[in-house]
């Protein structure tokens, strides 16, 4: 058993430090155990690679993608933008606010940080930087914003460990809104201070009909998704093909600006990569968790954790640190794979309800996406603002501050998750 265990995440950490990309990492660990040790027929490796591909509940991954990239595209983002700068741009620090807040309402439509990073990284960026905001800041606090679209519905972060746990992602869905609330609010309590010196920018939007309209016309998407799943009409996949389509309707009707030649097809092929970079990643973690399974390395694991306490107090601020530390080197979808197996039934034993770790593990990550070396939004937003990843990691710190304190609040106080999605969908 420890041959085992320390074969797998030796080789695992040994192509991370070699450089080796993380899907592969942890695909040529596991499949290398699985021949060292002759663990199984080596046709399990693409039994197992099929078997976590063939999920309906996935296809919502590329669909969302693809959502989040039609907002971002069409004429609703801008009509959002002025809506929300009319209502607090006039405040000090308003912009960056404004930031924040339409990190929000975009998490809340395509589900991944990533994705709304590079949406709005083009539309705040020159305003962050005309407010008085430094460029480093300015893109260290669009990356941080980014974060939230992993703990809001329809967050791809929850989809997956909604599969890998077993656990409803309608439910998952719902306990992400106040914490991603949260979060938000910490980002703005740290935005308040550091305003100093800040300016509103010089051209206000005006509130017109037209910008009132196409507010609300981006507002129906999200509750399209969140309306569909709480009343039942749509599953968390059906809603992004629903959000899809309305989408693609409001802009046509309205502004016409995805039906320019070209810009279908480029979001398609942008939604596809990003979906397939994800998958790929899943190809790989499936695999490390087979074996995990397979092994009976999860139960061990978990056993050596619970010697050490068993209150779930502790449990929480170790595995909350653990995750923290590990979120700094590894992407979101592995440590999902790789760490929900191991520390789920720990805490289940303990007494922790498996939607409210959901919410935990997401926040983690979110933080995990702002954190260097591969903090992927950092990457993300080294693209648009032109500095290197080093520069934005420094100016990126009062926000991981800010950010740790909300899943500090959010752990430690369970119904801050979970009433509302009892409340609305009842106990599991």
């Amino acid at each position: 058993m420890l041959e085992i265990a320390l074969t797998l995440f030796g080789l695992f950490f040994l192509f991370l430090f070699l450089e080796v990309p993380v899907a592969v990492s942890l695909g040529l660990s596991a499949v290398s155990t699985i021949f060292f040790f002759q663990l199984e027929d080596p046709v399990i490796i693409a039994q197992q690679i099929f078997s976590a591909f063939d999920s309906f509940t996935l296809l919502a991954i590329p669909l969302f993608l693809f959502a989040g990239h039609l907002l971002g595209e069409s004429g609703l983002a801008p009509r959002l933008l002025d809506l929300v700068m009319v209502c607090v741009g006039g405040l000090r620090g308003g912009v960056a606010i404004v930031t924040v807040i339409v990190s929000l309402l975009f998490a809340g439509i395509s589900g991944s940080g990533p994705a709304d990073v590079a949406a709005l990284g083009t539309l705040l960026f020159p305003l962050l930087k005309e407010s008085g905001f430094p460029a480093r800041r300015s893109a260290a606090l669009i990356a941080a914003g980014g974060g939230i679209g992993i703990i809001v519905p329809p967050s791809i972060a929850l989809i997956v460990y909604g599969v890998v746990a077993e656990t409803s992602i309608n439910h998952l869905f719902i306990a992400g809104i106040v914490p991603g609330i949260l979060v938000s609010l910490s980002l703005i309590g740290a935005v308040l201070i550091l305003a100093r010196g800040t300016q509103p920018p010089k051209d206000k939007p005006p509130l017109t009909f037209p910008v009132i309209g196409g507010a609300a016309l981006a507002f129906v998407a999200p509750v399209i998704i969140l309306g569909g799943i709480y009343w039942g009409i749509f599953t968390p996949t059906e809603s992004a093909g629903a959000a899809v389509l309305y989408i693609l309707l409001a802009d046509t009707l309205f502004y016409r600006r995805l039906l320019k030649k070209g810009v279908l097809f480029d979001l398609l092929i942008r939604a596809g990569r990003g979906a397939a970079q994800i998958l790929f990643i899943i190809a790989g973690a499936s695999l490390f968790s087979w074996v995990l399974h397979h092994t009976q390395l999860t139960e061990h694991l978990g056993q050596m954790i619970l010697r050490i306490s068993e209150n779930w107090i502790v449990l929480l601020l170790l595995i909350n640190a653990f995750l923290l530390m590990v979120g700094c080197f590894i992407d979101a979808i592995s440590i999902i794979y790789i760490f929900t197996p191991i520390f789920l039934p720990v805490l289940t034993h303990a007494g922790i309800d498996p939607v409210h770790f959901g919410i935990v593990l997401t926040i983690n990550l979110a933080i995990g996406q702002i954190t260097p070396p591969v903090g992927v939004n950092l990457f993300v937003a080294s693209t648009f603002s032109k500095l290197d990843v080093g520069t934005i990691g420094w100016a990126v710190l009062p926000f991981v501050f800010a950010e740790a304190a909300a899943l500090f609040v959010a752990a430690f106080i369970p119904p801050l998750s979970l009433f509302l999605p009892n409340l609305l969908l009842g106990v599991k």
